[in-house]
């Protein structure tokens, strides 16, 4: 029993000792640096899209909540919604992914770390306008991506263009944003006619049909 009390106080030493830094304290390997060639304008913005990312994946975590409600109760609404949240949050874990496949975040990682972020909104007074909210949250996430490529394709000052990042962006990323810019928009547009000429029946079906994966 004294050796198990013994072992318990050990683990709880080393718990308490690993919970005050993210840094690891072991010594780095003498690796050569002139691989690790991304220019410092290009990391920067590229890491400041973790957070436009996670941000979005926030604002799509509010909506989803916000129509899971019971007093507004449109469960194919929350569904769409907190499946987008999922795909904002895989696109941060790509941004990250891919700093690390070019040799950066290798010294500290907290400033990526800072969250939580506030959501854009919490209350929508109903589909369209959430949606509406949506398209313009991709549209600025979209403007986004095309600043990053912009800079790193020609960076101030300094004469390098990152070939491989600007064509990961381009077909990773904006292929998707234009992809669902478009299905926003047609949304949007179908569920604002319904609404104007069954009013929030309109809604109640659309909703049915987002919830059974029809549209």
């Amino acid at each position: 029993m004294k050796l198990f009390n013994v072992f318990v106080l050990a683990l709880s030493c080393i718990g308490i000792c690993s919970s005050d830094s993210f840094k690891c304290t072991t010594k780095p390997a003498k690796i050569p640096k002139e691989w690790r060639d991304m220019v410092v304008p290009c990391i920067k913005i590229l890491e400041a899209q973790v957070k436009v990312e996670i941000q979005a994946a926030m604002t799509y975590l509010a909506m989803g909540a916000h129509f899971a409600r019971d007093t507004v109760n449109r469960p194919g609404f929350s569904m769409f919604f907190i499946k987008s949240a999922n795909e904002e949050r895989m696109h941060a874990i790509k941004v990250i992914e891919y700093l690390l496949m070019r040799g950066q975040l290798t010294s500290d990682v907290s400033n990526l770390l800072k969250f939580p972020l506030p959501s854009i909104g919490t209350q929508w007074e109903n589909g369209v306008h959430a949606l509406t909210d949506a398209l313009q949250l991709e549209t600025q996430v979209t403007r986004n991506i095309r600043e990053i490529i912009e800079t790193c394709e020609t960076p101030k000052d300094i004469p390098f263009n990152d070939y491989h990042l600007v064509d990961y962006l381009t077909g990773e990323f904006l292929e998707e944003q234009y992809t669902g810019q478009r299905d926003l928009a047609g949304k949007i547009s179908t569920l604002g006619k319904m609404m104007e000429s069954h009013g929030p029946l309109g809604e109640f079906l659309y909703d049915k049909k987002l919830l059974n994966g029809e549209i």
